[in-house]
């Protein structure tokens, strides 16, 4: 199977488990406490894969000036196009509660919503694949680091839409469709990517990691906290521990 292929198929697998998330909310009843605890314990295996993981790989095969450059600018354009989409009716678009606006509250807050999502899961597909292009296999942390955390995510935010009023083929819709551009991201990132030179490479990695962590603290912690409180960060650390201990086994 052409390692491109694989990368579509893991950025699949991984994207999947935020319709898993949105079922769950969309036909059980889950406690908020839970679904931020989750959340919570998402965010720590992120940061964890983020550390280990990626910044570390990028540093060591392309240097520490591409690393820096690419982590703060991806944080930037994470950032930027967030605040613009923020401005359109996605800021609480992770939230579980009745933070999301009605579309008769906000024209074209769905749609911004959706884009948003696609946002936030697009640099973790990419950097999937590119842990495939050294030809040792995927990188399962990262792997269980995204699966882990976008459970969640899909959890929390389709709890929101429905309490917003919006419909199962909206809620599924979009989530049915960010599974599948996760698939075509990891797959693109891979494609594009063949015998591209170590600096650009970890300098790309960088990038989508430092969109994620700017993701991670404008999102998925917010929720967290606002739910769990005094347990988030502990929850978080265990999350960080758990993925930790995966990269060493």
């Amino acid at each position: 199977m052409p390692v491109w292929v694989e990368a579509g198929l893991y950025g699949l697998l991984a994207g999947g488990t935020l319709v898993v998330g949105a079922l769950l909310a969309w036909f059980v009843r889950v406690p908020q406490p839970v679904v931020a605890g989750i959340m919570a314990f998402g965010a720590g295996v992120l940061i964890s894969a983020l550390a280990f993981d990626l910044v570390d790989e990028a540093e060591r095969t392309g240097g520490l000036v591409p690393t820096v450059a690419g982590f703060v600018g991806g944080a930037v354009a994470y950032f930027l196009a967030n605040l613009a989409l923020a401005r359109r009716g996605a800021r609480h678009r992770k939230r579980s509660g009745d933070q999301q606006p009605r579309e008769d509250e906000q024209g074209g807050s769905g749609a911004a919503i959706a884009v948003g999502a696609l946002l936030d899961g697009v640099p973790e597909s990419v950097v999937l694949g590119l842990t495939l292009l050294g030809g040792g296999g995927v990188g399962v942390p990262v792997l269980a680091a995204i699966a882990v955390s976008n459970l969640p995510e899909g959890l929390s935010s389709a709890a929101g839409m429905k309490a917003a009023g919006r419909s199962a083929r909206y809620v599924f819709g979009v989530w049915t469709a960010i599974a599948v551009a996760s698939g075509l991201a990891g797959l693109l990132g891979c494609l594009l990517l063949q015998g591209a030179s170590d600096g650009t490479v970890a300098a790309i990695t960088a990038v989508a990691a430092g969109a994620i962590l700017a993701m991670v603290a404008d999102t998925m912690i917010p929720e967290a906290f606002e739910r769990t409180h005094l347990w988030a960060g502990l929850i978080a650390t265990l999350g960080f521990v758990v993925a930790f201990t995966i990269d060493r086994v």
